[in-house]
């Protein structure tokens, strides 16, 4: 009789190629190898079509997914339902096949929706119990809708643990689904040797690394960039904007706005972890312009290199900006942030509080405690 031992981690995100363009992808793939390391491990994932293979240490079971994330398929429009029926019946699926032999222990859920609704499927057929990691798109954006709303809450409270990679987001978790969510950061594992030094002086290099999404604020981020004057850019280097998604016109059209201004900003497309690890090293000041936010995995990033932030006010960023690794816009709004940009430009860093910061984003300490909660 087969012995079950092994932890399934279920995502609608998963970087098999680790070429930069999904984050929250790049920390359950990371996790799901840290994890191995302590016992054997099996993934759900997107994919082309219904299939198995091994990704490193971990193996993966394809569900069909379409070439569009989740994320972006929007529930409220009939066009999409099909598709979005399809995948989940996909999804459901593969989960099920994934517990074939019953070598299933437990499940982790990236993230409460749709992933949550596929363990909570799996316990009820075989008994399994499934935890849920929540993200902000989880509770910020589905937890509005009425309907889904009502699924977040029976999901959750059926979980065994429940998780939130932000603290201000396990809060407001806890408030729509009734039951307690534990802060768990999402980072992922780099390779953090800077090939500089953080500068004290001018002129500083700085770096835009993430999705071009309205979420992520990188419309801000050009629109900031043009409030800039002579004096300013005076004490920047460079701007490196790198990343892609759906705002790329706007990226590609305001950068050229910029250059024609003989503003030193230098594009790029979505970075792999070895030039994301270059470029991180590279950088003095990491832009975070995001909208909406809980504690993005490139914020982790920076501090695993000891590198300042520049954000906006949202989620979590207040809190961990207070704590001395940069500086925060009195507002999220392209002339607040200009002004933050100002403010990064005539002042220092705090290297003590950004060594330290580095210890609470640890991937290995996290695949420990989510194997010690079997």
């Amino acid at each position: 009789m087969s012995r079950a031992d092994t932890a399934l981690l279920i995502t609608t995100s998963y970087a098999h190629d680790g070429d930069g363009s999904e984050a929250a992808g790049a920390f359950v793939a990371d996790l799901a190898q840290e994890l191995a390391s302590i016992m054997p491990v099996r993934v759900v994932a997107p994919g082309r079509a219904e299939s198995k293979h091994m990704h490193g240490a971990a193996e993966v079971w394809s569900f069909e997914a379409p070439d569009k994330p989740l994320s972006l398929l929007n529930p409220a429009d009939p066009r999409n339902w099909s598709t979005i029926i399809r995948t989940l019946r996909s999804l459901r699926r593969t989960v099920l096949a994934a517990n074939g032999d019953a070598r299933i222990r437990n499940v982790l859920a990236f993230w409460v929706l749709p992933s949550g609704w596929a363990a909570r499927a799996l316990k009820r057929k075989s008994g399994i119990p499934y935890s849920v990691w929540a993200l902000g798109s989880d509770i910020w954006s589905l937890g509005r809708i009425p309907l889904f709303r009502w699924f977040l809450r029976g999901v959750s409270r059926d979980a065994a643990q429940a998780y939130a990679d932000g603290m201000r987001l396990g809060q407001d978790a806890e408030r729509i689904t009734g039951r307690r969510f534990d802060f768990l950061p999402s980072t992922r594992k780099l390779n953090a040797l800077r090939s500089r030094q953080v500068s004290r002086s001018e002129p500083y290099r700085l770096l835009f690394l993430g999705r071009w999404h309205p979420n992520k604020g990188v419309d801000l981020l050009i629109d900031a960039l043009a409030l800039l004057g002579d004096e300013d850019w005076t004490r920047i280097s460079e701007v490196h904007v790198a990343g892609g998604g759906p705002l790329q016109d706007k990226v590609i059209q305001g950068v050229a706005a910029l250059q024609a201004a003989g503003r030193p900003v230098r594009l790029s497309g979505y970075l792999d972890r070895e030039q994301a690890s270059r470029a991180l090293g590279e950088a003095d000041r990491l832009l975070l312009p995001s909208r909406i936010e809980s504690i993005p995995v490139v914020y982790s990033d920076a501090m695993k290199f000891a590198l300042p932030v520049v954000s906006m006010p949202v989620g979590d960023l207040p809190s961990l900006i207070g704590e001395g690794t940069g500086w925060l816009a009195r507002s999220v709004g392209a002339d607040a942030y200009a002004d933050a940009i100002r403010a990064c430009l005539h002042s220092g860093h705090d290297d003590v509080a950004l060594g330290s910061m580095n210890e609470r984003f640890s991937i290995e300490r996290i695949a420990q405690r989510i194997a010690s909660h079997d």
